[in-house]
């Protein structure tokens, strides 16, 4: 019996899962296995769909193109790749050849066949493929390779057959599988989007190769409204904001990850930074100051070194003393900078004796720290390699640490309402097998449960992600969708039981004895730089007008209006609203198109009766517009707006 015996009264089930395995329909089944559907509406069924799409675009490319050497191709999110070694790189006319091709196949009703293979039969079948050779001679450790396990394993050796209706084999891949039973099941609902250089496993001392993107969903109209978010999310680059509404560049002669605010984009920066950090002296924390250089012995302590090496910026040599004839006369020290702020709030904490009646015991800062990011994954400003934390940390009694968690939780999910996030779920980040983690298991298992427990008091949705905890701890995070319904990784909160171990952190109990405090790692925003740019796309560049570097543009219907509304002007700055006078020589339905396009929030028009009346045209982001409104009403719907964090 196979899985298309089990199933054949469903048509919609495209593989099944084997002993909690994704497997082929076809795969036979054993007494006492458990087997369940994959359907097109579950996520695992859209990985095999994705999967066997790049199988047939890999067909397509070898059939267009006689000599293109396979590389590896899985399935990532929202689509696949497929990585090739050939003669010259792909055109956007070779993608829309490519693309056509493979739509052929896909309506030929090719099948997709499992066959086992030993080690010397698949060095037979892939005698022509070389990097396929390689993967099989590797098979033992290229399960450790998140690429090349969708290829080889540690186990049993498979290849995959494309056959056509007259049985013949067309086209084979070395694969793990699985896949669909037919092309057909592909539909017309893929997209082959873009080529790029890549590397041989990622090494850049190894071949260059041209990698092929695409996607595939279930449907035509799946495919359809993910091309449409696409284009919504173009429109919405934070790069392309940050340039067109002068708030951020990344200069090259600064350095790669490295941005620099302009003035309006110091506004809205400031605008976050001032309410934050007023919002955590409210929630009683207590604002401090770190350097953003250290010692090395500092992040050897707090066990960053040994784990996060490759992650912090190589050693400064600081105080070494070289004689005139270049020989060192005093060893200098390493220092490094800051990738984290946490060890020197230990220091903070230490510096004095403490007792129980001081915890928790909040500390906060906006610490600016550097991370040693690899080129290639910089992404403007939400992956950079220099930013400020709003970090904090709270020592507390164990016994202290739900409650301080679930204020902590509270505060977070609070203040990312305020700035009009409020679509969210958490995620639980543990530990696995690995021995990147410190700690003992009991340690582990309580510090878990209490975060577990938290969470489900919130009744948002929780998933977990098993291994994705920090080394000292495991951490919630708070995962927030825009606008658009994308998920961005926001705040985190880390349960970290080593730390004060490692810095030797003590208080003095209620009995007199020595005890060590439970430190909780808080970052409400992650990074200043990084919540700005998940803003900017959210708002599309339109912030709420308490965040708008420019609240108002006045706008002259003639010259002769300008001092009238410079006076309103004086008015409005006195109630502390951001106001520019457009009194330059544009016509005036140019300038009310300037200060639309740079998504202006108010635009008081000023002309002769107006100026009679003491009233202005009032005009709204969204091009809605009043006439004749008083220059104290127009004053109060403004203030009122700010104050209310209103997105007009």
């Amino acid at each position: 019996m196979t899985g298309a015996d089990v199933f054949a009264d469903r048509p919609e089930v495209i593989a099944i899962e084997l002993n909690g395995e994704p497997a082929d329909l076809d795969r036979q089944l054993a007494a006492g296995d458990a087997v369940s559907a994959i359907t097109l509406q579950d996520q695992a069924g859209l990985d095999i769909l994705r999967h066997s799409t790049g199988h047939v675009v890999a067909q397509a490319v070898q059939e267009l193109f006689p000599g293109t050497k396979l590389g590896i191709g899985p399935y990532i999110t929202d689509g696949f790749y497929f990585d090739f070694k050939v003669a010259e790189p792909f055109t956007p006319d070779d993608l829309k050849a490519i693309e056509k091709k493979a739509q052929r196949i896909v309506k030929e009703g090719q099948t997709f066949h499992r066959v086992v293979v030993s080690d010397d039969e698949a060095r037979e079948r892939m005698g022509a493929e070389p990097f396929k050779l390689e993967l099989i001679s590797d098979k033992g450790s290229a399960g450790d390779d998140a690429e090349a396990s969708v290829e080889v394993g540690a186990g049993e050796l498979t290849v995959y057959e494309n056959r056509n209706r007259k049985g013949d084999v067309v086209w084979q891949d070395l694969c793990r599988g699985p896949h669909l039973p037919s092309t057909k099941l592909i539909g017309n609902g893929f997209a082959v989007t873009k080529s790029s250089a890549a590397y041989w496993r990622g090494d850049q001392a190894r071949d260059t190769l041209q990698r092929v993107y695409g996607t595939a969903w279930a449907t035509k109209d799946d495919l359809k409204a993910y091309q449409h978010r696409l284009a919504e999310a173009e429109k919405r680059d934070h790069r392309k904001l940050g340039i067109e509404l002068d708030l951020f560049s990344f200069p090259d002669e600064i350095g790669s990850g490295l941005p620099v605010f302009h003035p309006k984009g110091g506004i809205v920066k400031r605008e976050m930074e001032d309410y934050v950090r007023q919002r955590h002296v409210e929630e009683g924390f207590e604002y401090v100051g770190t350097p953003h250089i250290s010692k090395e012995g500092l992040f050897h302590t707090s066990g960053h070194l040994p784990y996060y090496a490759d992650t912090m910026f190589p050693p400064m040599n600081v105080d070494e003393v070289v004689d005139a004839d270049g020989e060192v006369v005093k060893q200098g020290m390493p220092y490094y900078l800051k990738a984290m702020n946490c060890p020197m709030h230990n220091l903070i904490y230490r510096s004095r004796g403490r007792s129980y009646r001081e915890l928790p015991m909040r500390l906060f800062e906006f610490g600016h720290v550097y991370r040693y990011e690899k080129s290639g994954v910089i992404h403007g400003l939400t992956r950079v390699r220099g930013f400020a934390q709003d970090d904090s940390h709270s020592y507390v009694t164990e016994e202290q640490a739900p409650a301080e968690i679930r204020h902590l939780l509270n505060f977070i999910l609070d203040l990312l309402r305020d700035f009009g996030l409020d679509d969210f779920y958490l995620e639980l980040s543990t530990r696995d097998d690995s021995d990147k983690f410190i700690g003992s298991e009991e340690q582990w298992e309580k510090a878990t449960a209490v975060l577990a427990e938290v969470c489900a008091e919130t009744g948002l949705e929780l998933v977990p992600d098993p291994g994705g905890a920090a080394y000292y701890g495991p951490k919630v995070s708070v995962q927030a969708r825009d606008a658009i319904g994308r998920t961005w990784q926001m705040s985190t909160i880390q349960y970290d039981f080593n730390q004060p171990e490692r810095f030797g952190l003590e208080y003095q109990a209620a009995d007199g004895s020595r005890k060590q405090p439970v430190m909780i790692h808080s970052a409400k925003f992650g990074s200043i730089e990084r919540f700005m740019g998940v803003l900017v796309e959210h708002y599309a560049g339109a912030f709420p007008v308490w965040l708008a570097p420019v609240q108002v543009v006045g706008v002259p219907v003639a010259e002769p209006f300008v001092p009238y509304l410079r006076e309103i002007a004086d008015q409005l700055r006195t109630a502390g609203v951001r106001v520019e006078i457009d009194d330059s020589d544009e016509r005036m339905p140019k300038k009310i198109r300037t200060a639309t396009k740079q998504k202006v929030p108010f635009i008081l028009i000023a002309g002769g009766e107006d100026q009679d009346a003491g009233a202005v045209s009032f005009r709204y982001r969204d091009g809605r517009q009043e006439n004749g409104v008083p220059i104290a009403e127009a004053i109060s719907k403004i203030t009122e707006a700010i104050a209310a964090k209103a997105q007009v």
